[in-house]
């Protein structure tokens, strides 16, 4: 199973799979969460849902595919997350406080618990940087990242347009 950061949304809405011209992409969405492949976090959901965009208008209705981080056992896998990224040396302060007031944390210790992959289009920054990312998270806890067109190729996802492959 696949746990989607907000930024895969975010760049499909906005870049190549706008709503517009590729419905077929949130569809896929749909069918995939349908079959078990892939969700994401409640705190994912709370990211997008009250933009007052397309995105928003298509997430709201689809609070289920957006799975409760409540449970006592992610509360405690976040809060060694939360430790261990406020503990990161070189990282700025504010850089710290925005990973941690996101839902990246989440996802972490939620894959974490789950064996799930999360899919992101982060990518690893040196030791060296200021930034936090999810993939260097990723690699402490031992949790498989991938980005959305890896997901697309694992999944097979074929978007057909009058019975040719695009």
């Amino acid at each position: 199973m696949y746990l989607l950061d907000a930024n895969t949304y975010i760049e499909a809405k906005n870049r190549y799979y706008q709503m517009s011209f590729c419905p077929a992409y949130w569809d896929w969405l749909d069918q995939q969460y349908q079959s078990g492949s892939l969700a994401s976090v409640s705190s994912v959901y709370d990211e997008l849902a009250n933009k007052g965009d397309e995105l928003s208008a298509w997430v709201q209705p689809r609070k289920d595919q957006f799975h409760p981080i409540s449970s006592d056992d992610i509360q405690i896998k976040m809060a060694e997350v939360a430790q261990y990224v406020a503990d990161l040396p070189n990282k700025s302060p504010g850089n710290i406080a925005q990973f941690l007031s996101k839902a990246d944390p989440w996802l972490i210790a939620k894959a974490t618990l789950t064996g799930e992959t999360i899919v992101t289009h982060e990518v690893p920054v040196d030791a060296k940087s200021k930034k936090v990312k999810i993939p260097n998270i990723c690699d402490h806890f031992e949790v498989d990242y991938i980005n959305t067109f890896e997901l697309l190729n694992e999944l097979d996802a074929r978007f057909m347009l009058g019975g040719a492959v695009l």
